[in-house]
């Protein structure tokens, strides 16, 4: 499956659409689809709101690997930034002591059972799987 994504927030309705068409027709287990969507949903708003010096579309990939799914966010003509070397968070510390950003990236690295980041030629791709762990 391939999706282009406008840079709006308004696209995570489409996502959560494409997620469950996606799921229905290829026979995924349900239970993997929450870790799905909050990951997919987490790494399109960074890339909308983040790398606000292009108007590219952003290409959403998903494919069936094994008994779960493998899925691809590529962002077009953009800096390099890897969300796979976030700084650590520290989560028993309290909310005054913490330094804003990050704790999205820190859960979906918790969530998925393998995350890559690719960059090449301005494109900036982030894939992770679930239902393989």
């Amino acid at each position: 499956m391939r999706l282009e994504l406008k840079r709006e927030l308004s696209e995570l309705q489409s996502i959560v659409a494409a997620t469950a068409a996606f799921f229905a027709e290829h026979g995924i287990d349900t239970g993997l689809r929450n870790v799905v969507d909050l990951a997919t949903e987490e790494l399109f708003v960074n890339m909308v709101l983040h790398n606000t010096e292009t108007t590219a579309d952003i290409l959403l990939e998903m494919r069936p690997l094994g008994a779960g799914v493998e899925v691809s966010l590529t962002d077009f003509d953009v800096d390099r930034f890897d969300p796979t070397r976030f700084q650590p968070v520290d989560i028993d510390a309290p909310a005054e002591e913490r330094t804003p950003g990050g704790l999205g990236l820190f859960l979906v690295s918790k969530m998925v059972d393998a995350m890559t980041y690719q960059y090449k030629e301005r494109q900036s791709k982030m894939t992770f799987q679930v239902g393989q762990g």
